[in-house]
C-alpha cells in the first residue's frame, strides 16, 4: 500500500530578499574608496611612479629651467656680494665681520651646487655661474704661489700675545728665523725685559714705544711714537671728559732703519681689539679709529719707501683700512702662496697681521711656526 505522506520532507527556508535600502547604503560607503584607487591608477592598470603621484592634479611637474627658484636666488644673491661688499650696511658692524671672513663666502657655492643637482634646476646652475666667477675674480690669484727668489731684506712681525707663558722660546724661534728686522706686538712690562735680553745678540738694535716694539740688524733713527689710540670713540667715551679717560700706553711707533740703499721707514701697530656684544653687535669703534690715524700718519710720510707692520685686528678686505690699502700694498697678496691665514693659530681663518709696503717690491711672504701666542708670525722679503 502506497501511502503519501505530503509535507514531512524538511527542506532549507529560502533567504529574505534584500532590501533596497540597504543596498545603496553599502553602494554609498565603497564609492569614495573605488574612485580615489582609480584615480591612483594610469589608463593601462598600473599603479603611477612616485614622481608622478607628486605632480598637482590636473598638471605636469615643472621643467628643469622652473625648479628651485630659492637656489637661483640665494646664488645671486651671493655673486652680487662678492664684489659689492662695500655696499652692505655696516649698522652693527655687519659690514666689517662679512669682510673679514669675505673668502669663506665661496664655502656656499658647492652647498648651492649641492642643491641646484638634488632638484634638477637648471637655473640654479645657470645661477652658480656669477659667484662663481666673482670669487676667482676676486681671491682666485691668492690660490697659487706668488713667490720670487731674492730679496734685500727679511722682514717678520708678531704679536706674541700678552698671555705667552714662554716668551724666552717665542724669543728664540723667531731670532731663528733670521729676520733683519723684527716687530713685536702686544708687549708687556713683565715680558719686554725677557724679549730684550733674548734678542740681544742677534738684533743690537731696538726700540720700544709702549706695548709694540721693534728689534733690527741695521741702525735704527727718528723714533716717535704714533697716536691710534681711540679717544673718544666707544660707548665709555660718551659718559667721560677727554681729561677723564683712562691713559693707555701707545700702540704704535715709526721710526727710521739705514740700510745700504737708503733710509726706510718702519711703522709697527697694534690696533684696537673688535668685540662681539649683544648691544652692539660687532663692535669695531677702537680699531677703525686707530686704522684712521694710522693711514693719516702714512699719507703724511715724507719718505719713499714705508714699512707697515702689525696686528690690525681686521683683513685688508675691510673697508676700515681703505685710507691704508690704497697707498700700500700687501706682501701676502702680492707675493705669498695662499692667502696666508693668521690667527687663530690653532685654526687660521683670517689674515689679521699685516705687512705693507710702499717704494719696495715683496719678492716673497710666508707664515713662520707656532709659537707660545694664538697668532702665527707673518714673514716677507722685500727688495729696491
Amino acid at each position: 500500500m502506497t501511502v503519501f505522506t505530503s509535507g514531512m520532507s524538511r527542506t532549507q527556508p529560502s533567504p529574505a530578499p534584500a532590501r533596497p535600502g540597504r543596498v545603496r547604503r553599502l553602494f554609498d560607503e565603497v564609492r569614495p574608496a573605488v574612485v580615489a584607487a582609480k584615480q591612483r591608477l594610469p589608463a593601462g592598470g598600473s599603479r603611477r611612479s612616485e614622481e608622478d603621484s607628486r605632480r598637482p592634479e590636473g598638471g605636469s611637474r615643472p621643467g628643469p629651467w622652473r625648479r628651485g627658484p630659492v637656489l637661483t636666488v640665494c646664488a645671486l644673491l651671493l655673486g652680487l656680494l662678492l664684489p659689492l661688499h662695500r655696499t652692505l650696511t655696516d649698522r652693527a658692524g655687519l659690514g666689517s665681520l662679512a669682510e673679514t671672513f669675505l673668502p669663506w663666502f665661496g664655502l656656499f657655492v658647492p652647498v648651492l651646487l649641492a642643491g641646484a643637482l638634488l632638484r634638477r634646476s637648471a637655473t640654479a646652475l645657470v645661477a652658480l655661474l656669477l659667484p662663481v666667477t666673482m670669487w676667482l675674480h676676486l681671491f682666485g690669484g691668492l690660490l697659487g704661489d706668488r713667490s720670487q727668489a731674492g730679496g734685500d731684506l727679511t722682514v717678520v712681525s708678531h704679536n706674541v700675545a700678552a698671555e705667552n707663558r714662554d716668551p724666552a722660546g717665542t724669543a728664540r724661534e723667531l731670532a731663528a728665523s733670521g729676520a733683519d728686522l723684527l716687530a713685536l706686538e702686544e708687549l708687556t712690562d713683565r715680558a719686554r725685559g725677557t724679549y730684550g735680553k733674548a734678542l740681544a745678540k742677534a738684533y743690537p738694535h731696538h726700540v720700544v714705544r709702549g706695548t709694540v716694539g721693534l728689534w733690527s740688524r741695521l741702525p735704527l733713527s727718528d723714533t716717535r711714537s704714533v697716536d691710534v689710540l681711540r679717544g673718544m670713540a666707544g660707548p665709555l667715551a660718551e659718559t667721560l671728559r677727554p681729561e677723564d679717560l683712562p691713559v693707555e700706553p701707545p700702540r704704535a711707533l715709526r721710526t727710521t732703519v739705514a740700510t745700504e740703499k737708503g733710509p726706510l721707514a718702519v711703522y709697527v701697530a697694534h690696533l684696537g681689539s673688535v668685540r662681539v656684544t649683544a648691544g652692539s653687535g660687532f663692535w669695531t669703534d677702537s680699531r677703525d679709529a686707530g686704522a684712521t690715524k694710522l693711514a693719516a700718519a702714512v699719507a703724511a710720510e715724507h719718505d719713499r719707501r714705508v714699512l707697515v707692520l702689525g696686528d690690525f685686528n681686521g683683513t685688508t678686505d675691510d673697508r676700515a683700512f681703505e685710507g691704508l690699502t690704497s697707498r700700500l700694498r700687501s706682501a701676502q697678496d702680492v707675493a705669498g702662496a695662499g692667502f696666508g691665514f693668521s690667527w687663530p693659530a690653532s685654526f687660521p681663518v683670517a689674515r689679521i697681521d699685516q705687512i705693507l709696503v710702499r717704494g719696495v717690491e715683496p719678492r716673497s711672504a710666508w707664515l713662520l711656526p707656532a709659537t707660545g701666542s694664538d697668532h702665527l708670525p707673518v714673514a716677507a722679503r722685500i727688495s729696491w
